[in-house]
């Protein structure tokens, strides 16, 4: 049996990185940790054929190759999802589909031949034992949740490493808090589930053997959901399989109340941790009451922030605009906040309710569902109808970008970062895409750019005051390019979208 297993194409969103990635040579962030989990479920006699949509085209050559094709995705992915889907149809390939997508939106997939929803851990085997036997069902799904200590180490040799900038794994499944517009829980349930210490050190024992030195992403929703698991297991086995070792740098996210653990942080960066996402959402008290952000609640949200950053955590962060309790000043409190607790990497979007949410249950029985939602967190678009006019709510956000990501605020916010910011203990291996992204980043926004003399007052500064980290400030001003140009090709024109 011949099997595709195809990583349907992400649009340009704030998290691709797309064009931050052509500073490095890189095709895509992170590779499809989904499928290659999935890969090494499936009998070691099938042949397997990995093609990422984000890394290079679907072929006629790899359609007429493949018998089945598994197709995995996300929301943001539906376009893509649509397009590949139709083109195995006309190739007579059958395609099995799972991932977020599909749970939530499987009847506006007809053309699909088997779904596989939920966690493969339990609907996979029984699909492959039925498709063995020549009776396949159409869908396999389940409501119970897997314990993940049984999953696989991800197939990561199916990968052209090369092309991606940071590997990712997976440590948890689940998250103990029950935010209003999140799926998370919806999906994988509010106890956290985790791999032992040894499954993870068995994942990265693999990716070091196979060449792998850059940054590794853990995409846990959120990593401290067991805390005690962490401090007395995980932590201390990563540590230990650091030393030795050119520290590779790790990086993932978590809630607020990490910043309340003074041990449990400088654990994470004693074991090679140098950045964090954070879900704030809101400066609003009422917002966070509103969409049951609990504990962002009744806290000094910048003192948070800068309890993090003194620990050697980068702070990114995903702000909200849209909810029912916000106003017109709703829009430069979020600017205040994110400059004042230099959160650089600072996602914006306006609400949207995906489906298996309570927040879309509840704008459902109110009657305010307009469309489906993106799943692009920075399109400018909600499917929901807003308490604020639509015009006030788009040129409100439109400004908000407008400002947060200009150079002079930019560049501003990543200095103030750099004033708290603890010198991390990893350091990221050098390259020829290194050298050649500081050599393209210093012409392009120290000499071309009009914002080259906040760039340079920033560099300066860095070079005398934190030369440790002047490796990060190139970074992060090459991210601030991406973020500029992703706003600009969303929200900067066009009509507001429902």
């Amino acid at each position: 049996m011949k099997i595709l297993l195809i990583y349907p194409e992400f649009p340009k969103t704030f998290w691709s990185f797309h064009y931050a990635l052509k500073f490095i040579r890189k095709r895509s962030a992170f590779p499809p940790l989904g499928l290659l989990t999935v890969a090494s479920m499936l009998p070691r006699s099938w042949e397997l054929r990995l093609v990422d949509m984000n890394v290079r085209p679907l072929s006629s050559k790899d359609l007429a190759w493949g018998d089945y094709a598994f197709v995995s995705a996300m929301t943001a992915q539906r376009a893509s999802s649509k397009s590949v889907i139709a083109r195995c149809r006309e190739a007579d390939v059958k395609v099995v589909a799972g991932g977020p997508l599909f749970v939530s939106e499987m009847d506006a997939f007809p053309l699909v031949d088997h779904f596989i929803l939920n966690e493969a851990e339990i609907t996979l085997p029984p699909f492959l034992e039925d498709l063995s036997a020549g009776n396949a069902k159409r869908i396999y799904q389940t409501d119970s949740f897997p314990d993940i200590q049984e999953a696989p180490i991800p197939k990561w040799e199916l990968l052209d490493m090369k092309r991606y900038a940071s590997m990712n794994i997976q440590f948890s499944r689940g998250c103990p808090f029950n935010c209003d517009f999140c799926n998370v829980t919806a999906l994988f349930g509010r106890k956290p589930r985790i791999k032992n210490a040894a499954q993870i050190i068995a994942e990265l024992d693999k990716l070091y053997h196979l060449g792998w030195r850059q940054s590794v992403f853990f995409v846990d929703d959120n990593f401290i959901g067991d805390k005690r698991y962490l401090k007395n297991e995980l932590l201390p086995a990563l540590i230990a399989w650091q030393e030795g070792k050119r520290k590779i740098p790790f990086y993932t996210e978590a809630s607020i109340n990490l910043a309340d653990d003074p041990t449990l942080m400088n654990l994470m960066v004693e074991a090679g941790f140098d950045a964090v996402f954070v879900g704030i959402e809101t400066p609003s008290e009422v917002g966070l009451a509103e969409c049951s952000k609990t504990q962002n609640k009744n806290r000094d949200l910048v003192g948070s922030v800068k309890r993090m950053q003194r620990a050697g955590l980068q702070v990114q962060a995903g702000f909200i605009v849209g909810f029912d309790s916000d106003t017109a000043s709703i829009f430069q409190r979020q600017m205040d906040f994110i400059q004042q607790s230099g959160i650089v990497t600072a996602m914006v979007g306006i609400l949207q309710a995906p489906p298996g949410t309570r927040l879309f249950e509840r704008l459902k029985n109110e009657g305010r569902i307009a469309s489906e939602s993106s799943g692009d967190n920075v399109d400018g678009t909600t499917n929901i109808v807003t308490r604020m006019p639509p015009e006030l709510l788009l040129e409100g956000y439109r400004n908000l970008l407008a400002h947060l990501y200009a150079p002079r605020q930019y560049y501003q916010r990543i200095g103030t970062l750099l004033k708290e910011y603890k010198n991390p203990a990893t350091r990221r291996v050098k390259g020829q895409s290194q050298l050649r992204a500081l050599f393209l980043s210093t012409f392009r926004f120290g000499f071309l750019e009009k914002g080259r003399r906040h760039y340079w007052k920033l560099m300066a500064w860095t070079a005398f005051k934190r030369p440790a980290l002047l490796r990060l400030a190139v970074t992060l001003s090459i991210y601030g390019h991406h973020f500029r140009k992703t706003s600009r090709l969303h929200v900067a024109q066009g009509p507001f979208k429902t």
